[in-house]
């Protein structure tokens, strides 16, 4: 433990352990905090922490529209002009869609060599409030279909990037832009120095609620807004609430409502041997379930299913929706989504799990303080899927219509649920050792996140030339 002339812990070695102080930890737990905090500082010295705020492409950097062509492959052919038509829209849109872009471009930026479960296509629209089993709403992480560990810099470059993204795109002025990325960046150091000095179980257990967010909200209109939101999602039950929306009767039974291209019955489904498949498909993913889950879900049956386009990334993959009925009136809806190779992983190592969706789940499971009851993972003789529920009173960020200061804040609560994120799944006290107490880090990645948003716009615009000279076919949307 470094020391001061006077012989005094230095103020950076004494953060670590602070909260471990707060909570009566145990003196050996102290000491390893301290050994955790010291060897992360440490890794200054091969990286710097200002060695992050640089962006240049180099030379041997691959064509970014062939990086989305071969992203695309093997997805449902007749759905990824829609794909490219939503990506097409705006730089913001583009982003959300170029995981695997962003994933080779983070490949050779500096890393300090601490690795996390990581989201892996960590941006501000993928987080967001939620519903737990207990009924609670919570604020965090919403989708994991990227994640895989790799090094923890490349989810917060990612998500400082977005915020800049986001910020042109509603016409913030680029100081005004810049003080989203950073207000997310500090708060991720902040948080992560609290959690560093938490008991373990304490950091596993933590979540941020309702109340949180609420009290992270300065205006008190907004905050009266985000608490009616919060309140209307709880009240909504939500197989009651998609039932009549997703269904219809044919021949005296519910089925799913086609809303072409968005919502269909895919070729195929009456042909022999079909049901069989789905019901094996859907008996395996009852197998990865606990027991108890087990009882619940046996109480249902499956009535159909339907393909369901989602998402900007996720277009074109194989998603579909899926309708069970308990009895009159007693649905319910799970969303089976195609889990394919991770983006990160040419770049971060193969994931352990053989089946794709079983990475997706335990990701989230790892990561998220609170998981969907009926999360789970089945594979089909034309991929691997992850199931869950539909929706469960979820509560999408209206970041389109966000003003500078309440941007700021958002990107503080992002800040602080992907340190939550990290803590849980990955090494709190090298993390926070590594990053210090300065702002030394929040601003080189904040200016890492302007130089990658000028790279966003660029690839955007080559998007649209490859569209325009019929490279790409894409389909836009009423």
């Amino acid at each position: 433990m470094a020391t001061t002339a006077r012989g005094k812990a230095a103020p950076e070695e004494t953060k670590a352990t602070e909260g471990a102080k707060a909570t009566e930890a145990p003196i050996h737990e102290t000491i390893r905090l301290e050994k955790q905090y010291a060897e992360g500082k440490a890794l200054r010295a091969k990286v710097p922490r200002e060695s992050h705020a640089e962006w240049k492409a180099g030379a041997d950097r691959p064509d970014p529209v062939e990086l989305l062509e071969r992203s695309s492959a093997g997805r449902m052919p007749e759905l990824i002009p829609i794909r490219y038509g939503r990506m097409m829209q705006t730089p913001f849109t583009f982003f959300r869609g170029a995981a695997a872009i962003m994933a080779r471009d983070l490949s050779v930026t500096p890393a300090a060599g601490i690795r996390v479960q990581s989201c892996g296509d960590c941006h501000l629209v993928n987080f967001g409030g939620f519903a737990t089993p207990e009924r609670r709403i919570i604020f965090d992480i919403n989708d994991f279909d990227e994640t895989l560990p790799a090094p923890f810099e490349w989810d917060v470059k990612r998500l400082a990037a977005s915020f800049i993204v986001a910020a042109r795109n509603n016409g913030f002025k680029p100081r005004q832009a810049r003080e989203t990325a950073l207000a997310c960046v500090a708060s991720y150091r902040k948080r992560m120095a609290k959690f560093a000095g938490m008991r373990t179980l304490k950091v596993w257990y933590a979540t941020i609620d309702a109340e949180a967010v609420l009290a992270s909200t300065s205006d008190a209109e907004r905050r009266q807004a985000v608490r009616k939101r919060f309140d209307s999602a709880l009240k909504k039950s939500v197989p009651e609430d998609d039932f009549p929306k997703l269904t219809e009767l044919k021949g005296g039974r519910p089925v799913i409502r086609d809303n072409p291209p968005l919502i269909f019955h895919q070729q195929g489904m009456e042909e022999e041997g079909w049901r069989e498949r789905i019901e094996h498909a859907f008996q395996a993913y009852r197998s990865t379930l606990p027991d108890d889950r087990r009882v619940l879900v046996d109480r249902y049956q499956v009535v159909d299913i339907a393909v369901k386009v989602v998402g900007v990334g996720s277009v074109g993959t194989r998603c579909s929706v899926m309708l069970l009925m308990a009895g009159q009136g007693d649905s319910l809806f799970l969303q089976v989504k195609e889990a394919r190779e991770s983006v990160l992983e040419p770049y971060a190592g193969k994931s352990i799990y053989d089946n794709r969706g079983q990475r997706v789940v335990i990701g989230q499971r790892l990561m998220q303080s609170a998981s969907d009851i009926f999360l789970g993972w089945t594979q089909t003789d034309v991929g691997h899927f992850y199931v869950r529920q539909l929706k469960d009173a979820k509560i999408k960020p209206l970041v389109e219509t966000q003003p500078p200061e309440l941007a700021k804040e958002y990107g503080a609560l992002c800040g602080w649920a992907l340190a939550r994120a990290h803590a849980k799944a990955g090494d709190s006290a090298r993390i926070a050792g590594y990053l210090g107490k300065s702002a030394v880090f929040d601003e080189a990645i904040a200016d890492f996140a302007v130089a990658y948003a000028d790279q966003n716009e660029r690839d955007h615009a080559a998007l649209k030339v490859a569209v325009g000279n019929g490279r790409l076919k894409a389909q836009t949307e009423d």
